[in-house]
C-alpha cells in the first residue's frame, strides 16, 4: 500500500462513521496531510451538516493553520461544486489555497459528476482521482445505486433453519436465530433508511420493525398491502415511527402513517421503489416474508442478501412449513459465525 492509499484508507475509515446518519447523502471522509503528517481530518456527520472537507480543515490546530495551503487534501468522494444545504466544497478548497487534492471516486450526482474535479483542475490544483476507487464506491454502494438506478439500495434478509425452513407448519412464526444475531439485525435496521415486509408477515407475526435492541434512529416502516388486509391494531400502525403502506386501495393518511395508492400493473414493485427514491429513501432492508422476498428476487431487484442460517433443524409434521426463498444470480461474498448462527452475505451478480 503506497502513501496515497494509506491516507485514502483513513478517509474511508472516517467516512464509515457517518453510516446511518447522512443518507440519502454519501458517506465522505477527508484528511489534510502536511509532509506525511495528518494535521486535520473530518467526515460528513449528519445530513445538512458540514461536509468532510469543511470538518477536516476546521479541525486543524492553530499552530498548524500556516501549513494548510502547502498540504495535500485527501477526500474519499469528489468535492461538491454546487449550493445545496451547504456551500460548494470546491470553493472552500480554493479559498484555503490547497494546491493538491487526491480523490477516491468521482461523484455520480448530476450536480457534481466531474464538475468539482474540473473546477479544481482549471484553477491549477494538482488533482489525482481513483485512489482506492473500488473501495470508495463499495462504501457508498447505496448512494451510487440511488444516483444510477433511481431506486433504493435493496438488502434482503431472512433467517432459516439448517434445512431451509423459515416458518413452522401453518405459517406459525418460530424463533430461529440466536440472541446475538437478533441484536445484529437491530443494528442493521439502524443503518438503513427503511425496512419492508409484506402483509402476510404483518398478519402472522405482528412485528414492530424498530431497532429497540440497538441505538440510533428507527427506519421508516414500509408495508406492501395491495388489497387492504391490514388489521387496525397492527403494531406497525402504532407510535410515532413513520410508516408507509403501499396499497391498491384508497385510504386517508395520518400524521405517522402514509397510505400510497399504486396501480395494479405487473410492474408495481418498480413503481413503489421509484416512489421511495423520490421520498429520499436511499436503502431498503427487506425482512419478509418468503413471497415478498421471492418477488424482489424474481424481478432482479436486489443488491445484497444476508441469510442467517441456524444450527437448528425443523422437521415438519404436516408438511406445511414455509421454506426460504431461492436466490438467483447470487455471489457469496463472505460468511461469519455469530453465536450459534452462520450469516452468509451475498451480492447480486
Amino acid at each position: 500500500m503506497d502513501i496515497h492509499q494509506i491516507f485514502m484508507h483513513r478517509c474511508l475509515q472516517l467516512a464509515a462513521l457517518g453510516r446511518g446518519d447522512v443518507s440519502p447523502n454519501p458517506m465522505v471522509g477527508a484528511v489534510l496531510v502536511h509532509e506525511g503528517r495528518i494535521i486535520g481530518e473530518g467526515f460528513h456527520q449528519r445530513i445538512g451538516g458540514p461536509h468532510a472537507e469543511v470538518n477536516a480543515i476546521a479541525s486543524v490546530a492553530e499552530q498548524d493553520k500556516k501549513y494548510i495551503s502547502s498540504s495535500t487534501l485527501y477526500v474519499s468522494l469528489e468535492p461538491c461544486n454546487h449550493f445545496g444545504k451547504t456551500p460548494p466544497c470546491s470553493d472552500l478548497i480554493l479559498h484555503s489555497g490547497i494546491k493538491k487534492v487526491v480523490i477516491g471516486s468521482l461523484d455520480p450526482f448530476e450536480k457534481v459528476n466531474g464538475t468539482g474535479y474540473m473546477k479544481l483542475k482549471a484553477a491549477g490544483v494538482d488533482v489525482m482521482v481513483g485512489i482506492l476507487e473500488k473501495e470508495a464506491k463499495q462504501l457508498n454502494a447505496r448512494f451510487f445505486c440511488n444516483q444510477l438506478h433511481h431506486r433504493p439500495y435493496i438488502i434482503l434478509k431472512w433467517a432459516q433453519t439448517s434445512n431451509g425452513v423459515i416458518s413452522a407448519d401453518n405459517g406459525e412464526p418460530m424463533k430461529i436465530s440466536c440472541d446475538l444475531t437478533n441484536r445484529m439485525v437491530h443494528k442493521w435496521r439502524s443503518e438503513e433508511d427503511a425496512i419492508a415486509v409484506g402483509i402476510n408477515t404483518v398478519i402472522n407475526d405482528d412485528p414492530q420493525l424498530n431497532n429497540r435492541k440497538w441505538t440510533g434512529k428507527n427506519p421508516v416502516r414500509v408495508v406492501f398491502d395491495p388489497n387492504g388486509k391490514m388489521p387496525e391494531q397492527s403494531k406497525v400502525l402504532q407510535g410515532n415511527q413513520k410508516t408507509i403502506v403501499f396499497t391498491h386501495e384508497e385510504y386517508e393518511s395520518t400524521e405517522f402513517v402514509e397510505y400510497v395508492q399504486v396501480g395494479r400493473n405487473e410492474d408495481w414493485l418498480r413503481q413503489v421503489l421509484f416512489i421511495l427514491f423520490q421520498k429520499g429513501i436511499g436503502s431498503l432492508l427487506v425482512e419478509g416474508g418468503a413471497i415478498t422476498h421471492q418477488r424482489f428476487i424474481d424481478a432482479g431487484l436486489w443488491d445484497e442478501a444476508r441469510v442467517i442460517v441456524s444450527e437448528k433443524e425443523y422437521l415438519s409434521k404436516n408438511n406445511d412449513c414455509v421454506f426460504a426463498p431461492q436466490l438467483k444470480s447470487e455471489n457469496l461474498i463472505t460468511e461469519a459465525n455469530l453465536g450459534t448462527d452462520v450469516i452468509r452475505y451475498y451480492q447480486n451478480k
